[in-house]
């Protein structure tokens, strides 16, 4: 764990419910990580193991009613925002975490020009004037990597491509110089070429601005080459935790060796096919009791079935929520 001075963001025991009518989904389950100045921590996990709405929960993005928090702390700076005012947590926002979603078409405001988009909050959050502002995000835009900026900074979302889009939704995440900067599968609405470029600007924004970053994604393949430390997310829990190249060297959890055998190799057999992962992801209606993972799991045992594993050290940074590990069977 970094030192006090270097820990930017301590999330412990964060707990989010949806109440619906068909009753309660629990959606994030005591959920606890901390992130370093500096630091890339990748989030993965297949779709409904509780990522995004994890670090969206962080800042207060999910509409309550129906999402309720029911617990935890989220200390930024010292300061936890699920005890702060609306009004303070908007403050936090664009300032202090900036916030990249998925599709950056649904994300822009077709009606305003990607200038007055980034203008915005320099103007909220900064008190810059609109002439400052403007030439900010000028700046930014060509911080991101699009050229003429000058120019392109009175165009439309619908003038620009997929990865230019994607490159102005980073532009004005970074608008406010955050401490924290919350990646929602960036790339995964762009072909192979532009998630390239948008991988290798994040690298550089990175070495340049030196700020924590959180990379969602499904792809194990991306975060093995940005990140520090992986969190592997299932049922709305945190099952593993590790540096990078232990994840991948020396998985603990069956959830992760799984993940890790469905990634295409290009050695071996080429008409090999690839690995599934059998079963679907379960549904959340209830605080777990058991192992959330025990109907796909090859290595279920009894205990599987009427205890919760909770995350113990199992190496140095790493830990797992398993009661068949790598690192013993409990007693």
């Amino acid at each position: 764990m970094p030192d006090g001075g270097d820990l930017v963001l301590d999330v412990k025991g964060l707990k989010t419910v949806f109440r619906t009518r068909g009753g309660e989904v629990h959606a994030v389950n005591s959920v606890s990580f901390h992130l370093g100045r500096g630091e890339l921590l990748g989030v993965v996990g297949e779709s409904g193991s509780g990522k995004s709405v994890t670090m969206m929960s962080l800042i207060g993005l999910l509409p309550s009613p129906p999402a309720e928090n029911r617990g935890g702390q989220v200390l930024l700076g010292g300061r936890d925002l699920l005890k702060i005012t609306d009004e303070e947590l908007r403050a936090v926002r664009g300032a202090k975490v900036g916030f990249i979603f998925q599709d950056p078409m649904t994300s822009l405001n077709p009606v305003f020009t990607v200038g007055d988009q980034i203008m915005e909050p320099l103007i909220r959050h900064m008190g810059l004037t609109r002439a400052q502002a403007r030439v900010r995000a000028a700046e930014l835009l060509e911080l991101v990597g699009i050229s003429d900026a000058a120019t392109r900074i009175d165009n439309y979302p619908h003038q620009f491509s997929g990865g230019m889009r994607q490159r102005v939704m980073i532009a004005i995440a970074l608008s406010c110089d955050p401490d924290v900067l919350i990646a929602d599968e960036p790339t995964t609405a762009l072909d192979v070429t532009i998630q390239a470029q948008i991988l290798e600007l994040v690298k550089e924004l990175r070495q340049k601005l030196g700020m924590a970053i959180i990379w969602i994604t499904h792809d194990l393949g991306v975060i093995a080459g940005i990140a520090d430390r992986v969190m592997v997310m299932y049922g709305g829990q945190v099952v593993e935790q590790a540096p990078v190249r232990d994840l991948f060297a020396n998985p603990q959890h069956p959830y992760t060796r799984a993940l890790l055998k469905t990634i295409p190799s290009l050695h071996g057999k080429r008409a090999a096919r690839l690995q599934v992962i059998e079963g679907q992801p379960p549904i959340m209606t209830a605080a777990p009791t058991a192992c959330a993972f025990r109907d796909r799991c090859a290595q279920r045992m009894d205990r599987c079935d009427h205890e919760n594993p909770q995350r113990r050290p199992v190496g140095a940074g790493h830990d797992v929520a398993c009661h068949w590990s790598a690192g013993g069977v409990d007693a």
